[in-house]
């Protein structure tokens, strides 16, 4: 299989892999669809993790699979590889991307979709597109212009240029940078201590804020009131605020 998904302790990780670069053909797009929707479905998962291994998170999609596709076949598989990616940026539990080595195209792509991004000292990160007279399909464009604002957004496509961890880390690109051998560990640090949180104020939270960047302010004020308010017939907000009251903050357990 191209990607895998491995549960321990709650968190779930979708691990790419196909070495040697972790090329993202219409296989591993299709495979990435169908185990995020399964990390979505399943209890045991209550955060993810996006890895590509010790070496490289995903240098981008498989051009020579591409180069031989013309316009008719590429209208047909477009929508299907926006939705591969869709899938990911839809789990409604805390993602985040370890990112390694490259995440060059689709692999910068599939890291945009994540919540939280930590990456290698040595990670290399951009949407190279434009040098192949194309511009990013698999939301690109959009994500990571919500994401680091658009003139920022439009310098990375329209140059094509790869950036470094640390402007990466600048231009909020990406959240965290770590030695290269602590990425994963810390990615699955991160996922843990959600997984541990209050699952439906965490699919609150996110749906809240995500929804919120896609419509204008009183839509999503209201979509925050309505899942606030919601909040109040779960246990987990009972649990919360009686162990607040009891013993002081941050003291739930809620698993």
């Amino acid at each position: 299989m191209t990607v895998n998904l491995e549960v321990a302790e709650g968190v779930g990780t979708l691990r790419l892999d196909r070495p040697p670069m972790n090329a993202l053909d219409v296989a591993t797009q299709d495979r990435l669809k169908e185990l995020a929707e399964e990390a979505t479905r399943r209890d045991d998962v209550r955060a993810v993790v996006l890895y590509g291994g010790e070496k490289v998170f995903a240098a981008g999609a498989d051009i020579k699979e591409m180069q031989v596709m013309d316009h008719t076949a590429m209208v047909l598989r477009s929508r299907a590889l926006q939705e591969s990616f869709t899938a990911v940026a839809r789990i409604p539990k805390p993602v985040v991307a370890a990112v390694t080595g490259y995440a060059l195209g689709g692999g910068c792509e599939l890291a945009l979709c994540a919540d939280y991004r930590i990456a290698a000292e040595d990670a290399k990160l951009g949407q190279p597109e434009i040098l192949l007279g194309l511009i990013p399909g698999a939301g690109g464009t959009q994500r990571l212009a919500r994401l680091i604002g658009p003139s920022r957004a439009k310098d990375l496509i329209f140059t094509g240029r790869m950036v470094k961890a640390d402007e990466a880390l600048s231009l909020g690109l990406v959240d965290r940078v770590v030695p290269a051998g602590e990425v994963y560990a810390q990615a699955h640090a991160w996922a843990a201590k959600l997984a541990q949180g209050p699952a439906l104020a965490l699919r609150a939270a996110k749906e809240a804020v995500d929804t919120g960047l896609e419509t204008d302010i009183e839509t999503g004020l209201a979509v925050e009131r309505t899942w606030f308010a919601g909040l109040f017939a779960t246990e987990d907000r009972e649990r919360g605020m009686r162990s607040f009251v009891a013993e002081g903050p941050g003291k739930a357990k809620f698993l």
